[in-house]
């Protein structure tokens, strides 16, 4: 989850992702065909999405979807192109991917399976993921640490690093899912085009990542987020999520990823059940403590 920074990470904005402890699997065995043929599995070990490609001409022989058999043979094309020897023998392969968090919830399901196919093809991920997407790449990032990192793309030129943070009020903290998953593409469309002052955007909120990281206190955190998410809001001209949809809420709300969706991070001074009772009268079912999506800090679950 992108926790800062998130649409102004385009404009060299210091962004601080945290990596979920769930995320996806790729199983690779041979099989006597040249071709590849693709399952996945969501939680329930339901097969979502099926293809059979050709590697004679990564044609699509068949498939279930054909948006995501087209992702997929542009994942592989690009693979070949930064390693010409990956897939070179046409010897065939029976793939298997199994997510280990709903499909609906958007924590990565496209940037696991980058990260994954480059290790397979031995590419760096990063540059695969510029082969196929005009995202930041931070998720991509993400998808092969254990730590937080911070990232941060200038001029084409891409830092991050692995930063240890130990947050003291991590057990105040919440993510609940809105019900939707938004089109990351559409978002960041949007912000190319509507943005304003983007340079500065990009510039507060690098400080506001710098404060977030060395944070000690649940009121300091709080007011760092809601100041985030003003400033997104104002550059985008469009409503806080907070004000939007919980007006009414004890604690502080911030959005994740693209502008509305599709997880939002609430801070709660009170008890799991009374805070999870609030999101469920709303109609958001989908609430996750702290602890039950990052393992970087030891913190007791409540939930």
């Amino acid at each position: 989850m992108l926790l800062t920074g998130e649409y102004a990470v385009l404009d060299g904005a210091k962004s601080l992702a945290l990596p979920s402890k769930l995320g996806q699997k790729l199983i690779i065995t041979n099989q006597r065909s040249s071709d590849l043929s693709w399952k996945s599995f969501d939680t329930k070990d339901n097969c979502w999405f099926e293809a059979k490609i050709s590697f004679y001409d990564f044609s699509v022989l068949k498939t279930t979807n054909d948006k995501q058999a087209a992702y997929l043979t542009k994942l592989f094309k690009g693979a070949v192109r930064l390693n010409s020897d990956f897939l070179s023998k046409w010897s065939g392969f029976k793939v298997q991917t199994k997510l280990q968090f709903p499909l609906t919830w958007g924590l990565g399901s496209s940037s696991t399976l980058t990260h994954l196919v480059a290790k397979w093809a031995d590419v760096n991920p990063l540059l695969l993921h510029f082969e196929v997407s005009n995202g930041s790449g931070y998720d991509v990032a993400a998808a092969g640490v254990d730590l937080p990192i911070t990232y941060q793309l200038v001029d084409d030129q891409i830092s991050f690093s692995e930063i240890d943070i130990d947050w003291p009020f991590a057990d105040n903290l919440y993510f609940v899912h809105l019900n939707r998953k938004q089109n990351s593409d559409a978002g960041i469309k949007y912000y190319l085009k509507n943005g304003k002052n983007r340079k500065q955007l990009a510039k507060d909120l690098s400080s506001i990542t710098e404060e977030i990281i060395d944070c000690s206190s649940l009121s300091s955190f709080e007011k760092l987020l809601l100041a985030h998410e003003e400033m997104v809001s104002k550059s985008l001209t469009l409503s806080p999520m907070g004000k939007e949809f919980f007006s009414d809420y004890w604690g502080a709300i911030k959005s994740l990823g693209a502008w509305g969706g599709d997880f939002v991070i609430a801070t709660s001074n009170r008890g799991p059940a009374e805070t999870r009772a609030y999101f469920k009268k709303k109609g958001y079912n989908t609430f996750l403590h702290f602890s039950e999506l990052f393992d970087f800090q030891e913190i007791p679950s409540k939930v």
